[in-house]
């Protein structure tokens, strides 16, 4: 989504706002801006703004020469009001400049409040509707006039419903940035030339690793030499600095092409590193999930998984391994539908939230309203330490994926099945449900997993072939059954992510009852086939397709006796993984979605109308 940097520095910010700006990218984004004041004194407020890429901001902000000691920049991806420059960030009111992540909800009523102050509008967005009220605020027009931008800042976040991150600057106050924080995130850098902000830890570490991550309801006055910070209340506050454990060399590119294909191929570090606790261990203990878990597992007697996107169908994978393993009823929720419909709540349950970055708002605010129900059996599963689902909920476990960059995710979602396949043998313990032969053959086979990913991932040029039957298509359907399917779903997910292709997954047991309608030669059809219980099941489901002509591309698994034919493409996978076999099925399906992506020239780690991290509802 969108993303913030702001500066107060000893020396010219231009070049780190630019840089920040570069490293959040990833994100996804349609426009960019930045706003500095002038390092003379005299020439006020600075702005330039671009639709496209801070390459092109860049060339721009070179060429006015534009430059300044306190500056705000951001990249904007499109909520209200098309992408075009005058819908860019900053926005500007009379000499004072704001940039915001987030959606502000009642900025209609705020506007036309505006309109009739006399501020004129020039964009369509929600975020211009701030700079005018902050301006409102420090006038006095509404409420008392405000001693300087920090006060007219807290006046302006009081009118406000809905998610924001602010950062501003006024020709006022041209030595500080004021930030708050409202359910989008943002940080503090904290540095010995000054002190910086961003949405993200890495639009920071050319700076600094000290961070100061703030909370809902903090704002803060930054300066060269201070941070001055209140909390929602408008009590001083007192926030952490820690020292971040990310490197600047984790978000490089390095010798891989995109970076969707590094990601690929770091999934065996990235399991690895995420199974690093276990590396020697003869038995699980509860305490990986946090030192309540010894007490809380015991007591659960149904599990809950809350999640979006790919971390849903990691939730709906394991479903099927708690509900197998550890004979726990488990549901799962997408996040945006949760919170918005009535359910009962289980004071025994436990809730699984899962997500990447830690921030999504979806997931987040779902969080919230199963606590507000009276759920205390928390769980997060994520990637980011320092992230607020992280610190909200009772009970942790830190994929240690490393940064994710590429908009589809890979090396999330297999460290994430690694963590929820962790949590149903736990579960299993707590419920009697483990013999320690089973227990020592699971943890053997994680333990393994890294290799076995390894060797899907030599499967590279078959699948690499595979892709050139992709580029012509626009349909394609995905088949699975069981703990499978959830992995279809994942597949197809991603062809459509990032090649454009649209596609669709079902229970192959489903193509019957509608779907086959649409096979013909014309639509491939992605069978994932592993040798387990299911499997003569699929078969037959596959001659279904063979007899109406459909081209079959099936990924089968070693002494599963399906043989390549006239339309029915076949690839041998290294191994059958028992239930850890999704995890290797999931990292061919990438593959493809690769190079079919690669095929047909789409921007791969980029891609159209979305954003890494969803921080909007």
């Amino acid at each position: 989504m969108c993303g913030i940097v702001g500066a107060v520095s000893a020396k010219d910010s231009t070049p780190f706002l630019l840089e920040g700006l570069a490293t959040l990218e990833y994100r996804g984004y349609d426009s960019a801006g930045l706003a500095l004041l002038a390092s003379d004194g005299f020439s006020g407020l600075q702005r330039a703004r671009s639709k496209g890429r801070v390459a092109e901001l860049a060339a721009k902000v070179k060429q006015e020469g534009i430059n300044g000691r306190v500056g705000i920049a951001h990249t904007r991806w499109a909520t209200h009001g098309v992408p075009a420059e005058r819908n860019a960030h900053p926005h500007i009111s009379a000499g004072l400049a704001v940039v915001h992540n987030g959606i502000i909800e009642n900025y209609e009523a705020l506007r036309e409040q505006l309109q009739g102050l006399g501020y004129a509008f020039t964009s369509d967005t929600d975020t211009e509707t701030i700079a005018h009220l902050i301006q409102a605020c420090f006038k006095g027009q509404i409420g008392e006039p405000a001693e300087n931008l920090f006060s007219a800042v807290q006046c302006a976040v009081g009118h406000l419903k809905g998610a924001f991150a602010l950062a501003v600057i006024s020709e006022e106050e041209p030595e500080c940035v004021v930030v708050a924080r409202e359910g989008s995130p943002l940080m503090l850098g904290v540095a010995e030339d000054g002190h910086y902000a961003a949405s993200d830890a890495s639009a920071l570490l050319s700076v600094t690793k000290r961070m100061m991550y703030l909370e809902n309801g903090d704002i803060a006055r930054l300066t060269r030499d201070s941070i001055t910070l209140v909390d929602r209340l408008g009590q001083p506050a007192q926030r952490q600095v820690i020292t971040s454990s990310l490197s600047p060399n984790a978000v490089e590119l390095g010798d891989y092409s995109h970076y969707m294909q590094k990601e690929i191929f770091e999934q065996p570090q990235a399991l690895s590193n995420t199974l690093e606790m276990i590396s020697g261990a003869g038995q699980l203990q509860p305490g990986i999930f946090g030192a309540e878990a010894a007490d809380i597992f015991p007591q659960v007697d149904s599990v809950l998984i809350i999640a979006c996107g790919t971390s849903s169908y990691a939730g709906l994978t394991a479903k099927y391994w708690i509900e197998q393993v550890a004979g726990i009823a488990c549901n799962v929720e997408i996040a945006s539908e949760y919170r918005y419909r009535q359910s009962v709540a289980n004071p025994k349950q436990l809730v699984v939230v899962i997500s990447q970055s830690g921030e999504t708002a979806d997931t987040l605010a779902a969080l919230h309203h199963a606590k507000a129900q009276g759920h205390t059996y928390t769980l997060a599963i994520c990637n980011v330490p320092e992230s607020a689902i992280v610190r909200e909920t009772a009970l942790r476990f830190i994929t240690r994926a490393g940064p994710e960059i590429g908009v589809a995710s890979t090396k999330a979602f297999t460290t994430q099945l690694s963590a929820l396949f962790l949590l149903t043998l736990l579960l299993a313990k707590a419920n009697h449900r483990l013999s320690e032969d089973d227990e020592k053959a699971y943890l053997d086979e994680l333990r393994h997993l890294p290799i076995a990913v390894d060797k899907v991932l030599a499967l590279e040029p078959s699948i690499q072939a595979w892709s050139n039957h992709f580029a012509n298509k626009h349909h394609a359907l995905f088949l699975g059954r069981g703990r499978h399917y959830p992995i279809a779903l994942e597949g197809a997910l991603k062809l459509k992510e990032i090649s454009y292709i649209h596609a669709e997954a079902y229970p192959a047991g489903e193509l019957k009852h509608g779907p086959l309608a649409l096979v013909d030669s014309e639509m491939p059809v992605v069978v994932v086939a592993p040798n387990d219980e299911m499997l003569e099941k699929l078969k037959a489901n596959m001659q279904e397709v063979s007899a109406r002509g459909g081209q079959l591309y099936v990924f089968a698994d070693g002494g599963s006796a399906v043989k390549p034919s006239d339309g029915v493409h076949v690839l041998q996978m290294p191994e059958h993984y028992g239930l850890l076999s999704p995890v290797l099925h999931v990292v061919a399906l990438q593959l493809l979605s690769y190079h079919v992506a690669l095929v047909k020239g789409t921007d791969v780690d980029k891609p159209r109308n979305l954003a890494k991290s969803v921080t909007v509802e």
